[in-house]
C-alpha cells in the first residue's frame, strides 16, 4: 500500500543529509513546515528546498501524478475489445484522462522526435505546440463547466454508447506510415433521415476524441458519421505531426470510399479548431468531396504561435513553424473548388491574436478573406475588401444585418450575375467576375459572398455546436 501511495503521489524531490547541531533551528523559532522528522533523534532526510524554477516543475509533476493514471493503471484502464469478425484486440495507444496528461505526453513525443533534433527550432517545438496543446479546450468540444467531468471519464465508457445507441462500428485502419488509426462509423443510410445518405467525416480539434468531440453535432443532425482519433490519441498510435495527420486522413477517406461505399460527392468534411488542417488537406487531395465545413478554425498557425512567444523570438518561431508544424489551412483550402462554410465563434479565446472581445483578431476572418480573394479577386478589390472587413467587425446578428442593409444588397441580382458567369466560363476558380463592374456592384457581391461563406456563432471556442447550427455549405 505504501508503494502504491508513493507511485500515485510521487515523484517528490528529497535532499538527504545529516543535520549538524549548529545548524538546527534555534529554540523558540518554529521549524519550517517542510521539515520531516523520523523516529530517530536526528533528521536524515527532509524535503528538498527547490529554487523557483524547480519548485514550478515539481508542482507540475505532482499535479500530473495525482490527476493522471500511472503507466500501470493506464494500461489496465485502456484495455478494450474490438470485434472485427471474432478477434478481440487491445489498443497500444495511451489514454490520457486529463488535458494536462495529454499535453505533457504529446509534447514529450514531439520534443523527442528526430525531426526536431537538437537545433534551436527543435527545442522551440515544445514551446510553439502548447499554444494549442495546453489551451482551455479539452476532450473535444466541452464547455468549461463540463470539462472536468468529461475529462476524468475513461473514454472506454463512451465506446459502449456508439454500438448500443447508434449501432456504431469500430475499426482500426493502418496508415502508410504504420500508424493505427482508431475510427468509429455510424451508418444512417437505412433510416428515414434523408441526410443519412451523406457521410460527415469529422476532424477533431486538439485534445479532441471522437468519443466526446465534434462527432456529436452531425450525429444529432441525422447524418452518417465517421469519426477518427489523431495519431497518438486514445486508440490511435504514433505522434500528431502534420505528415502523420495527413497520412491518417488519407486512410480515413480511402476507408470511407472503398470499404464503406460512399461516393466522394456524398462525403462532407467537417472540422473543429486545429482539425481544419486535416480537413483542408482532404479537400485539396480529394476535390470531388461534397463540401467542407470548418468550425472555429484558422488560416495559419504562425500568427497564433507568435502571440504566445516572446517578440524577440519572432524569426525563430516563424521558421520553426514553417519547417515542422506548417498548418497552412488557407493555402490548402484555396486549392479546393467545392462549397465551403466557415463558422466563426464571436467570443473565441483561442484563435484570436489579442483578446476574445477583439473580433477582428479572430483568424477565421483571415481564412475567409484569403478564400474570397482567391476565388473572386476582382470582386474582392479595394471596395469589396473594405466592406467585407466592416461586416466582419459586427459582433452580433443585429450589427451584421445593419451593415448588410446599409449597402442595400440585392440577393437576386447577385445570384443572377454569378450564375450567368458560371454558365459562360465554367465553375473553376478563380473567377474574373466583377472585372467590368462599378464599385457599388462589387460591394454588393462581396457582402453577398461573405455572408454565404461565413456564419457567426455567439459562443466561445469550446462550446459544442448545436445540431441546428450545422448547415450544409452554400453553392450555386
Amino acid at each position: 500500500m505504501a508503494k502504491l501511495l508513493s507511485c500515485v503521489l510521487g515523484p517528490r524531490l528529497y535532499k538527504i543529509y545529516r543535520e549538524r547541531d549548529s545548524e538546527r533551528t534555534p529554540s523558540g523559532v518554529p521549524e519550517p513546515p517542510t521539515t520531516v522528522t523520523t523516529p530517530s533523534s536526528s533528521s536524515w532526510d527532509t524535503y528538498y528546498q527547490p529554487r523557483a524554477l524547480e519548485k514550478h516543475a515539481d508542482s507540475i509533476l505532482a499535479l500530473a501524478s495525482v490527476a493522471g493514471p500511472t503507466p500501470s493503471t493506464c494500461s489496465s484502464s485502456l484495455s478494450w475489445k474490438q470485434r472485427i469478425g471474432t478477434s478481440p484486440q487491445k489498443t497500444r495507444g495511451s489514454l490520457p484522462n486529463t488535458t494536462l496528461t495529454l499535453g505533457a505526453g504529446q509534447l514529450t513525443s514531439i520534443g523527442k522526435s528526430p525531426a526536431a533534433g537538437r537545433s534551436p527550432e527543435g527545442a522551440l517545438l515544445a514551446g510553439v505546440w502548447p499554444c494549442f496543446a495546453q489551451s482551455p479546450c479539452t476532450g473535444g468540444q466541452q464547455t468549461p463547466s463540463s470539462t472536468r467531468e468529461v475529462a476524468l471519464l475513461p473514454l472506454t465508457a463512451c465506446h459502449c454508447i456508439f454500438p448500443t445507441q447508434y449501432n456504431g462500428r469500430r475499426a482500426k485502419l493502418l496508415a502508410c506510415d504504420g500508424n493505427e488509426i482508431d475510427t468509429m462509423f455510424v451508418d444512417r443510410r437505412g433510416t428515414a433521415e434523408p441526410q443519412g445518405q451523406k457521410l460527415v467525416i469529422c476532424c477533431e480539434g486538439n485534445a479532441g476524441f471522437y468519443e466526446v468531440g465534434c462527432v456529436s453535432t452531425p450525429l444529432e443532425a441525422g447524418y452518417s458519421v465517421l469519426g477518427w482519433n489523431h495519431p497518438g490519441f486514445a486508440g490511435s498510435t504514433g505522434v500528431p505531426f502534420p505528415q502523420n495527420e495527413a497520412n491518417a486522413m488519407d486512410t480515413v477517406v480511402q476507408f470511407a470510399i472503398h470499404r464503406l461505399g460512399f461516393q466522394p460527392q456524398d462525403i462532407v468534411i467537417y472540422a473543429w479548431s486545429i482539425g481544419g488542417f486535416t480537413a483542408t488537406w482532404a479537400a485539396m487531395s480529394y476535390p470531388d468531396v461534397s463540401a467542407v465545413i470548418l468550425d472555429a478554425s484558422f488560416d495559419d498557425l504562425v500568427p497564433l504561435a507568435l502571440k504566445v512567444m516572446p517578440d524577440s523570438w519572432r524569426g525563430l518561431v516563424s521558421r520553426t513553424v514553417r519547417q515542422h508544424l506548417n498548418l497552412n489551412n488557407a493555402e490548402q483550402l484555396c486549392r479546393y473548388q467545392g462549397p465551403v462554410l466557415l463558422i466563426r465563434r464571436t467570443k473565441d479565446e483561442i484563435i484570436t491574436t489579442t483578446v476574445p472581445e477583439d473580433i477582428m483578431s479572430n483568424r477565421g476572418n483571415d481564412l475567409l478573406l484569403k478564400l474570397l480573394q482567391h476565388r473572386y479577386p476582382r470582386v474582392m478589390a479595394e471596395e469589396g475588401l473594405r466592406v467585407v472587413r466592416q461586416w466582419l467587425e459586427a459582433s452580433s446578428q443585429l450589427e451584421e444585418a445593419s451593415i448588410y442593409s446599409r449597402w442595400e444588397v440585392e440577393e437576386d441580382w447577385c445570384l443572377s450575375v454569378l450564375r450567368s458567369y458560371q454558365a459562360e466560363h465554367g465553375p473553376d476558380f478563380p473567377w474574373s467576375v466583377g472585372e467590368d463592374m462599378c464599385a457599388e456592384g462589387r460591394r454588393q457581391l462581396a457582402l453577398f459572398l461573405a455572408r454565404k461563406h461565413l456564419h457567426n456563432f455567439e459562443a466561445t471556442h469550446c462550446t459544442p455546436l448545436p445540431a441546428q447550427n450545422f448547415q450544409m455549405a452554400w453553392h450555386l
